[in-house]
């Protein structure tokens, strides 16, 4: 049995000072769970406590707790004493925790460093991995638990000027589904979540940093935080979500012909990369 209802669980959600990661705790705290707020961002974390408690109705008693744990998620460690705080938070259980910490970083391969490779694997692959070991021995004593990976479209498409990012998300995918075999029978599930571009914080950093990305946010933290609780609450799988046209079709198109999916976003990128270079002699002087 995974996690069946919210009311009185004890949930983990990381990346939670913002973006993806509060709207879930919200989701989480107006239903009645105790939440367990992790991010290295410790300013952002209190003012996300803070609001949760502010937001809160119902007698004090009924409220869920609220816990605030400074983590970085890519060191063991800290992950580690992380779950052992939210074990202790009400009677020593265990039911979800969200992988909502990330970054995201792109531009062409050829500028792309090692160190913003590495660090894009280590927040939000190796972070994932980090919470899974922590979280699993209590959920395994327990016989029921859930988790809810936040992967991305990109973990995909082959996303031109993307390819850090799309390592990172594909590697989310293939750990959540090897693991989701390993722990067959368990009573521990896993939702593997692909949104595609999200009005966060991080996505309007993206946004102002580069033209090569044409970025079109259709998606509100709120919209994906009720989806995915409503997905781990059935045990689904998989959840993704494409509003747009464009991203439902040459996922379509993915799963159908990958060749000719990454042929397709491969000519629209030169497309795109041709139509920027033209705008910029247009705009340097006579």
């Amino acid at each position: 049995m995974t996690v069946t209802a919210i009311a009185n669980a004890v949930a983990v959600v990381t990346g939670a000072a913002s973006g993806i990661g509060l709207a879930t705790a919200r989701v989480l705290h107006e239903r009645g769970a105790h939440v367990v707020l992790a991010d290295i961002n410790q300013g952002g974390l209190m003012e996300a406590a803070q609001r949760l408690q502010q937001e809160s109705s119902g007698p004090r008693q009924e409220r869920g707790k609220v816990l605030t744990v400074v983590t970085d998620v890519t060191v063991e460690a800290q992950v580690e004493e992380l779950m052992r705080q939210a074990v202790a938070l009400d009677g020593g259980h265990l039911d979800l925790v969200v992988t909502s910490a990330g970054i995201g970083r792109g531009g062409p391969i050829d500028s792309f460093t090692a160190r913003d490779m590495e660090a894009l694997l280590a927040i939000n692959f190796m972070g994932t991995f980090h919470c899974v070991k922590a979280a699993l021995p209590a959920m395994r004593r327990q016989g029921r638990g859930h988790f809810i990976f936040l992967s991305s479209v990109a973990g995909k498409l082959p996303v031109p000027a993307l390819s850090g990012y799309c390592a990172s998300k594909w590697a989310v995918r293939g750990f959540a589904a090897a693991l989701r075999a390993e722990l067959y029978g368990s009573g521990i599930g896993i939702t593997t979540v692909y949104p595609s571009w999200v009005d966060t914080p991080m996505v309007q950093q993206a946004e102002a940093d580069s033209q090569l990305l044409n970025i079109q946010a259709l998606l509100t933290p709120e919209q994906v935080a009720d989806e995915m609780i409503q997905a781990a609450l059935h045990d689904q799988h998989d959840l993704t979500l494409a509003p747009d046209r464009d991203t439902a079709l040459i996922l379509q198109v993915m799963e159908q012909d990958p060749e000719k999916a990454e042929e397709l976003m491969g000519r629209a990128f030169q497309q795109r990369l041709a139509q920027l270079q033209r705008t910029h002699q247009e705009q340097e002087p006579a």
